[in-house]
């Protein structure tokens, strides 16, 4: 009975569940696209391109692993490390010996760029790395033209960086590896076997010359091994299994090859899984925020048919039955649609984050039909509880009140609304203590935005009252528009829990984009403050190639009247318990007058290979001091014990850890540095001078590294801006919804105003001010709430209480939605007195 008469009753007030409609469907869709992200990077397959050719791959292993005890019970847990595990090369021998073995091929890889005068010559195209040429035979390469090399001063490239740079066979150029820049003979081009290279370009030395350019002495970045002809694939992994038992190194086979090849593919997985989950995650609770208002503001315009049900006897569990299944079946079409919308949203996210760098495209997206399913059940589920929430009140009125109610809107909102929002906002208050205490991004992220939502959920159940209160300070103000002042003030006095309805989304969406906006302002400003005051060095010498060469440096330090040169790198580094930090390295002679960290405790007099400095984030986190030691594992998963020698506050601006340039730079692929500092009374010209035959170096003033940092956060802010600009676009679509919905359904009263002589000008001039003073009081709340989340947020991340609010930032979101408010109101109304009109005379 209640399931027909929910159909009948969709049937009949189709336009009073669009928003509701529209806002689960926009929610199923962005939970299926969020799904796919986090199913992809749960399984998502990594293609190989450069191993295609080996069946069975031998690498190190490129995690640090974790055990955490609690009783009996041991948990297990690892993370990638961020550069290549190497393996020992007499590795090689051990596993030729084995039956069923063809041949072993070793493999080293570095940086190796192509240079002309100005910088790579391959400036836009994916990443170029060097290779002996006796590894040739991993993809397979194969001759197209020429000869392999057979001197130090020549090398193979494969044909579609000959196309791209126009080098051909007996051409000169200089590479850039990791050593001092050399010139080098094309003797042949290399087409693989199974097509070009899509994400790499590939250049083969000899074998010495490689060896010497890997810099790896006695290591071997990968070990191919091809079987003999006819052989048991699976029984040869066994046994290669076996023999590397004890070990830390893998046998690698299928598409588990890409994941060695693709280092950056781990992070990217996790990446994608975390933000799978936090944007899924969010706007479901932002749909269930927003379906609240919106099936509220739908209750209370038919709260006349709701009433005729309670005085013909309907139980309230009746009537939380109707509205329940009527939401049910709205969420379950607007999940279905959504969840078919939301494939291909799933593809154009997956397409973006590729196309910004921050996954390989080597990395397939899956596409399963767990994320659908799952949106669609989540959305039904949403739909059901927000309307169990919005129909408390409704569903428990007396027969007696429920038509004297229907007449009039209710004043009294009952004590549990007002006592829950209450709640809402002391747990909010909670979450901004709690924030003001998380100094990493990843931890405190999710619970800015959780934040947001918990006082906006307090602001939504106290939204009556605080709509009153609002029109009663704007009430004199509006006045001043006599006529039209008036019937605004008397409206929206009249119907403060409609306004409220309206004013949540608004209020929502204000505080979403102030929030993701200006967290990444407030980073970034306080990492560009700190490298700016913290670099003291006159000039910083950069590289548009794989980096700085030593011998740059070298030719620095003998330029007269030249004070210190400082090489820096950087990279990341975990702890043995799996926390990840930013980290540089800087030569040790010199530093203290290139840099100032902003040391709290110690010096850096005494940085070598044994020794760390650490941020006060590091200092506070591991309860470390100067002369405590302080056990790291390095990007390529060696573990090293340094001790504490100082304490510093600047690192946003410079890394958590600084360490000896060299110990760092030997476990990095790419040990070049990332610039040089240089203090002293040379000027640029002099510099440029000394560099001139070193290709791609550019000499900047030292402010320049403040700039680069300024510059590393907004592209690092473009990932964030685009997966939770998704949330703020969902929730521009709800605000538009509910402001259209709340204005569409006052036919009735548009029409006594015009018996009464109300012209449609002075109508249309009321609906603006309700508008403006709607969007008003919405800027207002989102400011507040935005403003406390992103002090407590500013307060942990950079240790002050002063968020970057930048204006043009926060006039465009006050204008945005001040445009939403009034453009969304403008065309219902005018439809709306159009009937009204017919009606009325």
């Amino acid at each position: 009975m209640m399931l027909r008469y929910a159909l009948q009753t969709l049937r009949a007030r189709r336009a009073g569940f669009v928003g509701a409609f529209l806002a689960l469907l926009c929610a199923a869709a962005l939970v299926t696209a969020c799904g796919t992200l986090l199913e992809t990077g749960l399984r998502g397959d990594i293609r190989t391109e450069r191993y295609a050719g080996t069946p069975l791959l031998v690498t190190g292993d490129q995690n640090v692993h974790h055990e955490q005890r609690k009783g009996d019970k041991v948990k297990r847990k690892a993370k990638p490390v961020s550069e290549r595990v190497w393996l020992p090369a007499d590795t090689v021998d051990q596993l030729a010996r084995l039956d069923g073995v063809e041949a072993v091929v070793p493999e080293v890889t570095f940086p190796a760029v192509a240079m002309g005068e100005n910088g790579p010559l391959d400036g836009s195209g994916p990443e170029s790395l060097g290779h002996a040429w006796s590894s040739a035979a991993l993809t397979p390469f194969h001759l197209t033209e020429g000869a392999a090399p057979e001197a130090d001063d020549q090398l193979v490239i494969d044909t579609a960086l000959a196309q791209r740079t126009g080098l051909a066979v007996g051409d000169t150029v200089t590479v850039q590896a990791t050593a001092t820049p050399t010139r080098y003979t094309v003797v042949g081009l290399a087409t693989p076997g199974g097509g070009e290279l899509t994400e790499q370009a590939a250049l083969f030395f000899t074998e010495p010359e490689a060896t010497r350019l890997a810099d790896r002495p006695g290591q071997l970045a990968a070990i191919g091994v091809l079987p003999e002809p006819g052989a048991d694939q699976a029984a040869l992994r066994e046994r290669l299994d076996r023999a590397l038992d004890g070990t830390t190194l893998q046998v690698r086979a299928g598409d588990e090859r890409g994941a060695a090849e693709f280092l950056g593919a781990a992070d990217a997985r996790v990446q994608l899984v975390s933000m799978g989950g936090a944007i899924g995650g969010t706007g479901l609770l932002v749909a269930v925020l927003v379906v609240v208002g919106t099936f509220t503001l739908t209750g209370q315009q038919r709260r006349a048919e709701l009433a005729l049900l309670r005085a013909i006897a309907a139980t309230p569990r009746q009537i939380r039955r109707l509205i329940g299944r009527e939401a049910l079946l709205i969420g379950l079409v607007a999940g279905a649609l959504g969840a078919l919308a939301g494939m291909p949203l799933g593809r154009w996210l997956f397409d973006e984050f590729v196309g910004m760098g921050n996954v390989p495209a080597t990395l397939r997206l899956v596409s399963s039909p767990f994320p659908p399913a799952a949106a669609l059940l989540a959305t039904a589920l949403a739909a059901w509880l927000a309307a169990r929430i919005s129909a408390r009140r409704t569903a428990r009125v007396r027969p007696t009140e429920a038509l004297a109610e229907a007449a009039v809107e209710p004043v009294a909102a009952g004590w549990f609304r007002p006592l829950a929002g209450v709640l809402a906002l002391a747990g909010g208050a909670v979450l901004l203590a709690v924030l003001a205490t998380l100094r990493t991004e990843p931890a405190a992220t999710p619970v800015t935005y959780l934040t947001v939502l918990l006082l906006c959920v307090g602001v939504a159940l106290l939204g009556p009252p605080l709509a009153r209160a609002a029109f009663a300070l704007l009430g004199a103000p509006l006045r001043a528009f006599r006529v039209t002042g008036h019937l605004a003030t008397e409206h929206a006095r009249a119907n403060a829990a409609r306004l409220a309805a309206v004013i949540t989304p608004l209020t929502l969406l204000v505080a979403m984009a102030c929030t993701i906006l200006f967290t990444q302002t407030t980073l970034g400003e306080a990492a560009e403050r700190q490298a700016g005051r913290g670099v003291l060095a006159d000039w910083v010498v950069t590289a548009q190639g794989p980096g700085v060469p030593a011998e740059a440096a070298s030719r620095l330090r003998d330029l007269p009247g030249t004070t210190a040169v400082t090489e820096v790198v950087r990279g990341t580094v975990r702890t043995p318990g799996l926390d990840k930090y930013p980290v540089q390295g800087v030569t040790a002679e010199g530093a203290a007058t290139a840099l100032d960290l902003g040391l709290t405790s110690g010096s850096l007099d005494d940085l070598g290979p044994e020794t760390v400095a650490v941020s006060d984030l590091v200092a506070d986190g591991h309860g470390l001091g100067p002369g405590d030691t302080f056990a790291v594992v390095l990007g390529d998963g060696t573990p090293v014990d340094l001790t504490v020698i100082a304490v510093y506050e600047r690192g946003l601006g410079f890394g958590e850890l600084t360490l000896d340039h060299a110990l760092l730079a030997r476990h990095l692929d790419r040990p070049l540095a990332e610039s040089v500092l240089v203090s002293g009374e040379a000027d640029a010209e002099t510099l440029n001078a000394a560099l001139a035959d070193l290709p791609g170096l550019a000499v900047a003033a030292g402010s320049a590294v403040a700039e680069a940092r300024a510059v590393e956060r907004e592209a690092n802010a473009e990932v964030a801006f685009l997966g939770m600009g998704l949330i703020l676009a969902f929730t521009t679509i709800a605000s538009v919804n509910t402001l259209a919905m709340a204005t569409a359904e006052r036919r009735r009263e548009f029409t006594l105003l015009r018996k009464v002589g109300t012209t449609r000008r002075q109508l249309r001039a009321v609906v603006r001010l309700e508008s403006l003073a709607v969007a008003g009081t919405a800027i207002l709340l989102g400011t507040g709430i935005a403003l406390a989340t992103l002090t407590a947020f500013a307060t942990g991340m950079t240790g002050a209480p002063a968020p970057a609010l930048t204006p043009g930032g926060y006039l465009a979101v006050a204008g945005g939605a001040t445009v939403l408010a009034l453009t969304a109101t403008a065309v219902p109304a005018r439809l709306a007195m159009r009937r009204g009109d017919h009606h009325a005379f």
